[in-house]
């Protein structure tokens, strides 16, 4: 059993895309979830649908085995504190042999494991039994990260169960997006990441305290720079050029795109003294980038954040 892990703000720590990221055949291939829309199964083949959901109410999901005698009990409270929450949450459940990914991509030491998926990022939670009173009150700080960051759509609770394995998840009640936020989120979904960016700045411009439009420019500004550069090709280019700031770049960015945040921060930070004034502007803007894509409330931003101070002073 390990301690709640209170959900203070987004987590970068595992990449999720892979499980997306699946060939188009296979894509519509794959069976949805099936339940009643508060409660469903789900798998390395149908979370597609599961992180899509994350975008409009949090999802709870449980990696749970049969073998396992925690798990039966465990999912049962799971259930019963989701459903009390009339929609605002979401329960997916997932059978740890038959999700292998899942499994790794969560990076579960044992089972049963619960995290969270919010706006489409992990949300580690805890892992074996907990009592319900201390899942109660996880939940309750979930729903206020969500809000946090506009997941607080609803699922119709008065959705009827199917027994049908092809049935999805009830639809939710989403509520819309500002209109740049909307425009931002379908640029990118079409792989326009320029239009995504000018999107965000424009909301910022229009609201200064706009704190989404800024974790959402960064995390634009991520993919547009990842856009079209090859795993190998980045990380044999860093290889071969210590002393190049922009291939160290490079790699720094494809670390965090694969949830190695303490990699990329400490690349950075690492070559962050030998480089003249421009250069070390050049890094702290990236790093401050980096930072609104983990979360800046991260136990890992706020040691990077006081590296680079002790840094510059």
């Amino acid at each position: 059993m390990t301690d709640p892990t209170p959900p203070s703000g987004l987590r970068g720590a595992v990449d999720l895309s892979a499980l997306v990221q699946r060939p188009q055949h296979e894509q519509q291939a794959q069976q949805p979830a099936r339940g009643d829309g508060i409660v469903f199964q789900t798998d390395d083949a149908a979370f597609g649908t599961t992180l899509e959901l994350s975008r409009t109410v949090p999802v709870v999901v449980v990696l749970w085995a049969s073998w396992s005698e925690q798990s039966a009990e465990l999912v049962a409270t799971l259930e019963r504190l989701v459903r009390a929450r009339d929609g605002r949450l979401v329960l997916a459940v997932a059978d740890a042999d038959r999700s292998p990914q899942l499994v790794q991509a969560f990076q579960a030491q044992s089972i049963p494991t619960v995290v969270a998926v919010v706006a489409g990022q992990p949300v580690p939670l805890f892992a074996g039994a907990q009592a319900e009173d201390v899942i109660g009150q996880v939940f309750d700080q979930l729903l206020e990260l969500g809000a946090q960051h506009g997941v607080s759509g609803r699922v119709d609770v008065d959705a009827p169960e199917t027994g049908d394995a092809g049935d999805a998840p009830a639809e939710p009640v989403e509520e819309p997006l500002p209109p740049l936020h909307q425009e931002a989120y379908d640029a990118i979904e079409r792989g326009d990441f320029e239009a995504a960016a000018s999107a965000y700045r424009i909301a910022m411009a229009q609201d200064p305290r706009d704190s989404l439009a800024v974790a959402g420019l960064a995390q634009a500004n991520l993919l547009w720079r990842l856009q079209g550069k090859t795993l190998d090709a980045v990380r044999s280019a860093a290889a071969s050029a210590p002393g190049d700031l922009d291939a160290q770049l490079d790699v720094s960015d494809l670390d965090l795109s694969g949830g190695h945040v303490d990699d990329a921060f400490d690349r950075l930070l690492t070559v962050f003294p030998k480089l003249d004034a421009d250069d070390k502007r050049r890094v702290r803007e990236r790093l401050v980038e980096y930072f609104e894509v983990v979360g800046t409330e991260d136990p890992r931003v706020v040691a990077a954040r006081r590296r680079l101070t002790n840094l510059l002073y």
